[in-house]
């Protein structure tokens, strides 16, 4: 399928399903399977996995000008997206034939949700201290432990899960599995209650003595923490275009809102402090689109988490300062929930946390700063 038609899929989709509806979604706090499954027929929920599995068989750079269409549209239900596609792409690439072919087109055909799983309530950001143990039994594993930060826990049908295979500090024992959301012993415990987007399901699992196959592994012990981050590293950026499409969509909101009012006499898009104040934000866009096209460039290759980082550091950053500004540019206007601003504030906000923190970000770039110091001569 030919990038631009997935982008313009992408736009049709928004248009015809996600505006009209993504007031009442809000409200109603129930997640639009139907939705998901129209992207499904439109090919947006199996952007990168390969064409025999039923994906789109894109390449990063053509797929991620799809999530800044759905960032236009709405960022929340954009990161959903996200979230289910780097499933879907894990594990028909990484999974075997049997696995693959009970789960790839489902997902790929959204009729099947897939949800990410990494994170631990205690460790955050740090990968070092998950201690979901998967421990070896006779034809696989048995995984025990709590997870925290699910998309779609509750309403995924499968996970691609995060493990530890010894007890203790660190990583390198990790294994990435795929588990299914009905194995006895798995269970949602608490679903967040968030300042937006409260039809997306975000919450926390437990683990009891959770029972997986060996042919379910997607990556063995000692190679799961790499894969997860490889995964990790095409969320951010995706997350990156989501944060432009909210930053455009907002300035969109006060073109049209201020192309018919006037203040002091003078059109309102013609006072030079409002002027000074959007093109600031056009500038954020345009430096945040080509930062996320040159990350979706360089996915898989060495310089890939460094770019995935500075996208990801950089374009929610300058969605919330998109948000705020045109919020102020409409003044009391931009207080009130008849525009989408106010909704845009909270959006911008979570894009700035998930899939690693704004810190985080800054984390990764300033250790290749300190490893490009140490490879200085003299």
């Amino acid at each position: 399928m030919p990038a631009v038609d997935s982008v313009a899929l992408a736009r049709r989709h928004v248009d015809e399903i996600v505006r009209p509806r993504v007031a009442q979604w809000e409200r109603e706090g129930r997640l639009p399977r139907a939705a998901l499954e129209a992207a499904g027929d439109a090919g947006l929920c199996g952007l990168f996995a390969p064409a025999e599995a039923g994906g789109g068989a894109l390449t990063f750079a053509e797929g991620m000008p799809v999530f800044e269409e759905l960032g236009r549209g709405d960022a929340a239900y954009g990161f959903v997206l996200s979230m289910h596609n780097a499933v879907t792409a894990t594990l028909a690439r990484h999974a075997s034939a049997g696995v693959a072919e009970r789960w790839a087109r489902p997902l790929c055909s959204g009729r099947a949700l897939g949800g990410f799983v990494a994170t631990e309530p205690h460790g955050g950001s740090d990968p070092a201290a998950n201690t979901t143990l998967a421990t070896a039994v006779p034809g696989g594993y048995r995984i025990s432990g709590r997870k925290a930060w699910v998309t779609l826990a509750g309403e995924a049908d499968v996970y691609v899960m995060l493990c530890r295979t010894a007890p203790g500090r660190g990583y390198r024992d990790a294994l990435l599995a795929v588990v299914e959301a009905d194995r006895p012993g798995l269970r949602v415990t608490r679903l967040y209650d968030k300042m937006a987007s409260s039809f997306v399901p975000i919450g926390e699992l437990e683990l009891d003595g959770v029972e997986i196959r060996t042919d379910e592994v997607l990556a063995p012990p000692g190679h799961g923490f790499q894969a997860a981050l490889a995964a990790i590293d095409v969320a951010r950026v995706d997350i990156a275009a989501i944060a432009v499409g909210l930053a455009a969509e907002a300035l969109a909101v006060v073109l049209a809102h201020g192309r018919g009012r006037s203040l002091h006499e003078q059109p309102l898009l013609a006072l030079q402090a409002i002027q000074f104040m959007l093109a600031d934000v056009e500038t954020d866009v345009v430096a945040g689109r080509l930062l996320y096209q040159r990350a979706a460039a360089l996915l898989g290759t060495p310089q890939g988490p460094v770019a995935a980082a500075h996208a990801k550091r950089f374009c929610p950053d300058a969605a919330l300062r998109a948000a705020l500004a045109c919020s102020e540019a409409l003044g009391a206007y931009g207080w009130l929930t008849d525009t989408p601003l106010p909704r845009f504030i909270a959006l911008a906000k979570m894009l700035q946390v998930v899939d690693g923190t704004t810190e985080i970000q800054r984390l990764v770039i300033g250790r290749e700063l300190r490893r490009r110091a140490d490879a200085l001569e003299g």
